[in-house]
């Protein structure tokens, strides 16, 4: 199996080569990225089945050309904006494509990959990706669902909680700030909800949930919930479901404000020498202020949620994980909970093990029981609980 990696000495780049280079299925990765040359500084990683090159993301022509057929499958761990560019030039040279991000641009580009026979897998990392993959999961065990409520966040543990904001960069400073500026779309009492991203981190939906050996952490409506009801056609007997990021607590009385002050508005400020965004402001400024130290850890927490009848009887079923950094290789949790199910859903697309073609997605065209036991495999598990339930209030 023959692996391009684009964006391969990127963060979370780095995590997937890590992974690939220990799979025994793999004989050849090709890591092409902008900086070539950072993979000689990575310690921890054996490069014996690595070559590096040098590409140019912005450069579509490049992008097509180094997709050689000789490659079984490429994985895109570049930056949101080239999505579409990548897609294409996969298409172009029929060849499969794994990507971690959101895929709303993309489906109009799955009759053209049917025609190629090849399956695009976007959204296929944390969150999206491991979310999505215990939405189908969980619903095998229910016969109607009427809740489904997705968690997820990034934090520092307590000891690294060091700054105002509780918080330390585990991927892209301005990806987390574009972040706080995306509305969000949820089910409540069966209506469907908009939340515009000015109002994000204050309305009614914000809440707290108690996470066991963490405490209080502060859950923020941020995705669009209705969009994966509609895709797993359960809005019928839907009455709630939302995808919440989750903080420390103090995240929104901190981003409220900054918000409505224009902190992240993405018009350039008048009056300075060159053209530059508030929001690339706080970027720059926050990221050198936010970084980890060697010896801290983030960490990666996710729960899902799903209630319903089960065997005639009303259920809620939870799915959670935690994922710590790895100090001794210095890899965070974020990266491996993004590259490593990227790395796996790849495997199964050269196996055969997914055989849909098209634009796909992991809500519903991976098979669930064995991208768990293949996540399981790579230390990241999954725990399952079932319990009566009468409904839940959040507080």
């Amino acid at each position: 199996m023959k692996v391009l990696v684009l964006g391969g000495c990127g963060i979370q780049g780095r995590a997937a080569l890590y992974e690939l280079s220990r799979n025994p299925m793999i004989e050849q990765v090709m890591s092409a990225d902008i900086q070539p040359d950072l993979i000689h500084s990575f310690d921890f990683l054996d490069t014996a089945k690595i070559q590096s090159i040098r590409l140019n993301a912005g450069d579509s022509n490049a992008l097509t050309s180094i997709m050689e057929d000789s490659f079984d499958v490429v994985l895109d761990f570049l930056p949101p904006q080239y999505i579409r560019t990548v897609a294409q030039a996969a298409i172009a040279r029929g060849v499969h494509l794994v990507n971690t991000n959101y895929a709303h641009d993309l489906l109009d580009l799955d009759p053209a990959a049917k025609g190629k026979n090849i399956a695009i897998l976007p959204e296929c990392g944390l969150d999206p990706g491991i979310d999505l993959i215990l939405y189908h999961h969980s619903l095998q065990y229910f016969d109607e669902v009427s809740r489904l409520d997705s968690y997820c966040g990034g934090i520092p543990e307590k000891s690294a909680c060091d700054n105002p904001l509780n918080y330390k960069i585990s991927w892209n400073m301005q990806a987390v700030l574009k972040s706080q500026v995306r509305e969000a779309k949820l089910i409540a009492d069966r209506e469907v909800v908009r939340i515009p991203s000015e109002d994000q981190h204050e309305n009614r939906f914000v809440h707290t949930i108690e996470w066991p050996g963490l405490g209080t952490l502060e859950a923020i409506p941020n995705g669009d919930a209705v969009h994966y009801a509609d895709l797993l056609h359960i809005r019928e007997h839907l009455t709630d479901s939302g995808r919440y990021s989750l903080r420390w607590p103090g995240w929104c009385s901190f981003w409220h404000p900054m918000k409505k002050l224009g902190f992240l508005g993405d018009r350039p400020i008048r009056g300075l020498s060159r053209e530059v965004s508030p929001l690339e402001m706080v970027a720059k400024l926050l990221e050198p202020q936010l970084q980890y130290k060697k010896d801290e850890k983030d960490l990666c927490v996710m729960l899902n949620e799903v209630e319903g009848l089960r065997k005639g009887q009303r259920q809620l079923m939870t799915c959670s994980l935690f994922i710590q950094r790895d100090l001794e290789t210095g890899l965070m949790a974020m990266s491996m909970g993004v590259a490593y199910p990227a790395c796996i859903a790849a495997e199964m697309i050269v196996n055969g093990e997914i055989t849909a073609r098209g634009v796909l997605s992991p809500a519903k065209d991976i098979p669930s029981d064995l991208f768990l036991a293949r996540l399981r495999e790579r230390g990241i598990q999954v725990t399952e609980k079932f319990a009566s339930s009468n409904g839940r209030m959040k507080s």
